[in-house]
């Protein structure tokens, strides 16, 4: 092997390594992967949080933001958005939907992280406190519509590196929370009283805060 060959698979390896991580964390122990966080920055680690106005637009810039959708294996719940893409101008808060179903006849827990790319753009991506990092409950056939508010913050526009990104994804994978403890089962959040909650209180209210978990250099 040439050593360009070996420096790009020396390369592929570690990052592969480093995507490893998180995932295995999320699966086994949710406290390990927030000190995962606290350390790098990686998702889950709010590094900023405003409140903004609901109905306020900034700018006349849009952008295009899709929305992914995954279940890591051993879970058989159905997951989705109900919308997989959205036009939205630049600074102003979007509300869009996503939607789980537990198809087991059993109660079941999961986690879902997310990750938002490109890159460049992960940090002046702003969302509502959601369903990301907490232990979400469903019961046997239970579904649940979760709202979700984001906004990119105009800061972007100043950025030489981020300016550019007019086609944003936000991604979302949940893991199915094994072997935990009653209190921990108790413990969990009402995915769908919890997310008709949250609905509740955005339909009557005119701000929102907003939280962003990606560094900025």
């Amino acid at each position: 092997m040439s050593e360009k060959r070996f420096r790009h698979a020396k390369i592929l390896a570690v990052s592969g390594i480093l995507l490893a991580i998180p995932t295995a964390l999320v699966s086994y122990s949710p406290t390990l992967y927030r000190m995962f966080c606290n350390l790098t920055g990686y998702g889950g680690t709010v590094q900023r949080a405003v409140a903004k106005q609901l109905d306020t637009p900034i700018s006349n810039e849009k952008v295009t933001v899709s929305f992914d959708a995954n279940v890591a294996p051993g879970l058989p719940w159905e997951f989705r958005p109900e919308q997989h893409k959205v036009e939205a101008r630049i600074g102003e808060p979007t509300k869009v939907y996503y939607y789980a179903k537990n198809n087991s006849d059993e109660t079941l827990i999961a986690q879902a992280t997310y990750n938002v790319t490109p890159y460049q753009a992960a940090p002046y991506f702003f969302k509502i406190e959601c369903f990301c990092f907490t232990q979400e409950k469903l019961g046997p056939g239970e579904s649940a519509r979760m709202p979700l508010v984001f906004y990119v913050d105009e800061e972007m526009l100043k950025d030489s590196d981020a300016k550019g990104a007019h086609d944003i994804t936000l991604s979302y994978t949940f893991f199915r929370q094994k072997d935990l403890s009653p209190e921990d089962v108790a413990a969990a959040r009402d995915l769908k009283a919890g997310s008709e909650e949250k609905d509740a209180k955005l339909k009557n209210t005119t701000s929102a805060k907003f939280e962003n978990d990606a560094p900025r250099q």
